[in-house]
């Protein structure tokens, strides 16, 4: 592993081999140049109210006042967030090839506003609302307004994985399968410590892909990795972007 010094000349030359699958798995901190913060740093959301207290299945149905209004906060603010230069330049690697897909702890859709193509969300999205009773669609206006269920008159909640629920299966086993076959595996602003999207980097590792973890804390899979890196995510991605070339 390289602490000090990260060869993007190695990186940018394993994803543009032959057969190369590079899989990028991003958390919180590939948003913080859009103006969103990330949750479990100093500062962060998770360090100004208690996710067991707003981001739980037992809290949305116990005290849906003080969820629905933690969530109709965080619409706000993602809708206001704009994809940053790093969303861009993940897009256009996806778009000539070089990346395969994008694993997502993110729920701000910035990936898709981009335009990545291929994203495996993790946990969910903000875009998405469905109701807690039926499961019907409905809009971030029906949320944010209260407005019952169209179809059953329940109350409606976000389409995002709340703590005490399980990750979608679906994309869980794309995501596994992408992180298996892949031959490089980028890792971008997360803190890795939520099981199991944090057992993913391992699994690329240890099937021989190249690891590179960009987080600006250290993770606990920081040993594993054949480079890491705490350097900004966006001037991380344009110096290996130049690396790569046209």
């Amino acid at each position: 592993m390289s602490e000090g010094s990260i060869d993007l000349d190695i990186i940018a030359e394993r994803m543009k081999a032959p057969g190369a699958r590079t899989v990028v798995f991003t958390g919180a901190g590939m948003s913080t140049d859009s103006g969103l913060p990330d949750f479990r740093s100093k500062g962060g959301v998770w360090s100004k109210v208690d996710p067991m207290e707003l981001a739980t299945a037992t809290a949305m149905r116990r005290n849906y006042d003080m969820f629905h209004e933690f969530y109709s906060q965080r619409f706000v603010q993602m809708k206001e967030a704009l994809p940053n230069d790093g969303h861009r330049i993940l897009a256009n690697w996806e778009s000539r090839g070089l990346v395969n897909c994008v694993i997502t702890q993110n729920i701000d859709g910035l990936h898709e506003d981009a335009g990545s193509r291929t994203i495996y969300e993790l946990h969910g999205s903000v875009g998405k609302v469905r109701c807690m009773e039926c499961g019907s669609a409905a809009t971030q206006a029906d949320f944010t307004a209260k407005t019952p269920c169209s179809r059953c008159g329940g109350r409606l909640r976000p389409g995002v994985v709340l703590f005490e629920e399980g990750l979608p299966s679906d994309t869980l086993d794309l995501s596994w399968k992408a992180s298996e076959e892949s031959t490089v595996f980028i890792v971008l602003g997360s803190s890795l410590q939520v099981s199991p999207a944090n057992q993913m980097p391992v699994m690329a590792k240890r099937a021989g892909a190249l690891l590179v973890i960009c987080n600006r804390d250290i993770t606990q899979m920081d040993h594993m990795a054949n480079y890491r890196t705490d350097e900004g995510i966006v001037d991380l991605l344009k110096r290996l972007d130049s690396k790569i070339g046209p």
